[in-house]
C-alpha cells in the first residue's frame, strides 16, 4: 500500500508557501509565492499551487489538508479573525473554503501550535510526551503539547504568553507596557533599542551589534535573556515539561541567550522541575513553516483514526 500523504499551506503576511508531503515530514514538493493583497487572490493562487503539485500524485493518497496562519482566528469553526498582517481577512472561512475546493478535509491552527506539532512530531520535541513552543520572532507565543496532545484551551486561545506582564514598564507590544512579548520578541528587542538610541533597527541588526560587542546592543539582548529565563521559569514550574523549543531568534542567536536564560531558569524554577526539563532550538529551521502546516494535517488525520 502506498503512503498516505498530506498537504500544507502556510498563510504569513509576505509569503505563502503550499507543500506536499508524507507521514515522515519529507517534503515532496512546494509551491511559494507572495501573498497577494486579498483573500480572494491568495486563496486562489493557492487552488492553483495544490492541482500543480497534485500533478505528479495520486489525489486518493491525500487525506488532509493543515493550513497554519498567525491569529487571531477559530481553529474550531475555520475561519482567520482579522490578523494585523493580514489586512480584509475578516471571518474568513478558509476549511470550508479549501474543502469545497478539493473535496479533501482540512484543518486550521495558529502558527504557534502548528509549530509545535511540527517540532513534536519530527523536531527537537520529537519522542517527548509534554513539549512547550515558543515562536520568538516578530512576536511571542506557545504552542502546549501537554500528555501527547496539543492543547488549545476553551476558547482556542491557549499559549499567548507574550501577554504576560513581566515588569512594570517597558515598550509597547500585545498591547501591555511589560508584557514578555515587550522583551522576548522583534518588535519587542527593536523598541528596546529604539528606547536607549532613538534609532529604529530590526532585531537582527541589533543581534549583530551585540555579537560584535556592541555594548547598547548587548545590554539589550542581556535585558532580552533575562527576561527570557525568567518567563520560562513560570512556564516550567506551571506545566512541568520534559522540553521546551524555541524557534526564530534564539534559533539564530542561541549563543546570546542561553548562559543568562539558564542562571535565570536556575534562580527562579523549581530545582526538580528545572532538572527535568530541556530547552532546545528549533531543530526544522527553514523548513518549520512547511511542516508546520503539514504537521495540523497529520495530527488532525491521526485524530480520525489515521495510522
Amino acid at each position: 500500500m502506498e503512503d498516505v500523504l498530506f498537504i500544507g499551506v502556510d498563510i504569513g503576511g509576505t509569503k505563502t508557501s503550499v507543500s506536499i508531503g508524507n507521514e515522515e515530514g519529507a517534503i515532496l514538493n512546494k509551491i511559494q509565492f507572495p501573498t497577494q493583497k486579498g483573500p480572494q487572490q491568495v486563496l486562489s493562487d493557492c487552488y492553483l499551487a495544490i492541482d500543480e503539485l497534485l500533478k505528479g500524485f495520486d489525489r486518493l493518497r491525500v487525506q488532509a489538508i493543515g493550513i497554519s496562519c498567525g491569529g487571531p482566528l477559530d481553529s474550531k469553526r475555520g475561519l482567520i479573525q482579522s490578523p494585523p498582517n493580514l489586512p480584509f481577512w475578516d471571518d474568513i472561512p478558509v476549511v470550508q473554503l479549501f474543502q469545497d475546493r478539493t473535496g479533501i478535509p482540512a484543518y486550521l491552527e495558529n502558527d504557534a501550535n502548528a509549530c509545535a506539532l511540527a517540532e513534536w512530531l519530527w523536531g527537537s520535541g520529537k519522542g517527548c510526551s509534554s513539549m512547550i513552543f515558543l515562536t520568538f520572532g516578530t512576536g511571542l507565543g506557545a504552542g502546549l503539547i501537554l500528555d501527547g496532545r496539543l492543547y488549545r484551551g476553551k476558547g482556542m486561545l491557549a499559549g499567548e504568553v507574550g501577554h504576560w506582564r513581566m515588569k512594570d514598564d517597558g515598550p509597547m507590544c500585545y498591547g501591555k507596557r511589560g508584557s514578555w512579548e515587550s522583551f522576548c520578541s522583534g518588535a519587542g528587542i527593536s523598541s528596546l533599542y529604539r528606547e536607549k538610541t532613538r534609532q529604529s533597527i530590526s532585531a537582527k541588526e541589533i543581534c549583530l551589534l551585540a555579537e560584535e560587542g556592541d555594548e547598547t546592543a548587548l545590554s539589550v539582548m542581556t535585558l532580552s535573556a533575562k527576561t527570557l529565563g525568567q518567563g520560562l521559569a513560570l512556564l516550567i514550574d506551571l506545566l512541568n515539561p520534559e522540553r521546551i523549543v524555541i524557534g526564530s531568534i534564539f534559533c539564530r542567536c542561541e549563543g546570546l541567550f542561553r548562559s543568562i536564560m539558564e542562571e535565570e531558569i536556575e534562580k527562579e524554577a523549581l530545582a526538580q522541575s528545572a532538572q527535568a526539563c530541556k530547552v532546545y532550538p528549533s531543530a526544522l529551521g527553514e523548513f518549520l513553516g512547511d511542516m508546520a502546516a503539514l504537521g495540523i494535517a497529520m495530527d488532525r488525520y491521526a485524530q480520525k483514526g489515521g495510522r
